[in-house]
């Protein structure tokens, strides 16, 4: 099943023939070979010819033998037409040693337009960063947003239901393709094994899967609560699997550099400064969580909470959890037109386990700020769009379909 990804498809348009290299970014099989495809198609369509488009998957045993950055860029140096722009499509260009010395290579070419993907953040952070810096663009790709979910979804069942599709089922594309639940855990279990196996284990020579997979369950499991390396091996080692701080700081670090987790750093909006203690992490698929740990054990409010922010982050925004005197405000938004604060909550209905309503807990911390910025409370309730002071309350799935 194809699904447009026009987000992501404009950005890639936008820069087209650009002197920049084009760097696509993000988890495993999130759907960034066919992004791809897709702008091949639109290439074609507005008259570029095959014999200028070169693809290449260096996970495909066909490259097998392009196994350094000399062989990759004679490789693909022979194919190029002269006189012509040629466009250059490279996925998974980390499996290539010294890939950055072939990409250079044909960057400086005054007739290639450079494509590539990376499955880990650590291609930017040193080996393509370092070489080429200030000479290309990162476009960041996450799995299906609920409305491209939506999209592919033209059965009539309620839009809670789909809401709970698309977080038990997972949003990785080829989700969509598998209806039992069984064949959907046995995709999980492959992803998931690639993951660690691929991206993590072997990328950071970690021996230690059963250390491993223990941070991973953790983290799995305190998806939205205030967390830190220090309390991750203190709590392991309590529960008698001792585990140093420094190895802990070096999963977690794998795991975000692999798009598993995303860290939101905590940000004092009296003092305008962002914190370095404390930290939430998001998973970029919840479908991930509910494979590794069931269903029993999830918090709707933070799994809800982890699907705003991933919109957010698609959305553009830099992300930060907010803190306000001792109040928090679960997100502040930053982009180039200002920043906007976010409260999620599942209901504003009942009452907390102290006996105060939900919702006075709720709007306090955005209460307290005393700004204009604009300030959101989003929940599933469905309510007629109501504004409490200046702030305004959304249905949260009227919202992740708004843009």
């Amino acid at each position: 099943m194809l699904i447009e990804r026009n987000n992501y498809l404009n950005k890639l348009i936008n820069f087209k023939d650009k002197q920049l290299i084009k760097v696509i970014t993000g988890i495993r099989r999130c759907g960034k070979s066919t992004l791809f495809d897709l702008y091949i198609m639109y290439l074609k369509d507005n008259g570029v010819d095959e014999n200028q488009i070169i693809k290449i998957n260096l996970e495909n045993p066909d490259y097998s033998h392009l196994d350094d950055y000399k062989k990759l860029y004679d490789f693909i140096k022979e194919k190029l037409q002269d006189n012509k722009m040629n466009y250059i499509f490279i996925d998974e260009v980390q499996n290539v040693k010294d890939f950055q010395r072939a990409v250079d290579g044909l960057f400086i070419k005054e007739n290639c337009d450079v494509y590539i993907t990376g499955s880990n953040a650590f291609i930017l952070s040193s080996e393509l960063g370092t070489l080429l810096s200030g000479r290309y663009v990162e476009i960041k790709m996450l799995p299906l947003s609920f409305k491209e979910f939506m999209s592919a979804n033209n059965d009539k069942t309620d839009l809670i239901i789909k809401y709970n599709k698309y977080i038990e089922n997972g949003s990785f594309p080829y989700c969509l393709n598998l209806e039992r639940k069984e064949d959907i855990r046995t995709y999980y279990e492959g992803l998931y094994n690639s993951i660690i196996v691929k991206d993590i284990a072997k990328r950071y020579s970690i021996s230690n899967y059963d250390q491993l997979e223990r941070v991973i369950s953790y983290m799995f499991d305190v998806v939205g609560n205030l967390s830190s390396t220090t309390n991750i091996a203190n709590t392991l080692t309590s529960a008698g699997r001792n585990i140093s701080v420094h190895t802990v700081d070096n999963y977690v670090r794998a795991l975000t550099e692999s798009y598993v987790l995303y860290k939101a750093s905590r940000y004092d909006i009296k003092g305008k400064e962002i914190l370095s203690s404390g930290a939430k992490y998001y998973l970029s698929d919840i479908g991930l969580r509910y494979y590794l740990l069931g269903t029993k054990k999830a918090d709707k409010g933070h799994i809800l909470e982890n699907v705003v922010y991933l919109e957010l982050i698609r959305r553009g925004y830099e992300v930060y959890v907010g803190k306000y005197d001792t109040k928090e405000v679960d997100f502040i938004a930053i982009n180039e037109n200002g920043v906007e604060y976010f409260q999620v909550a599942y209901t504003l209905q009942g009452y907390s386990s102290n006996g105060s309503p939900i919702f006075d807990r709720e709007i306090a911390p955005l209460e307290n700020i005393k700004d204009h910025n604009a300030k959101y409370l989003l929940t599933m309730d469905f309510e007629p769009l109501t504004s409490h002071n200046g702030i305004q309350q959304i249905n949260v799935l009227d919202w992740l379909l708004s843009k």
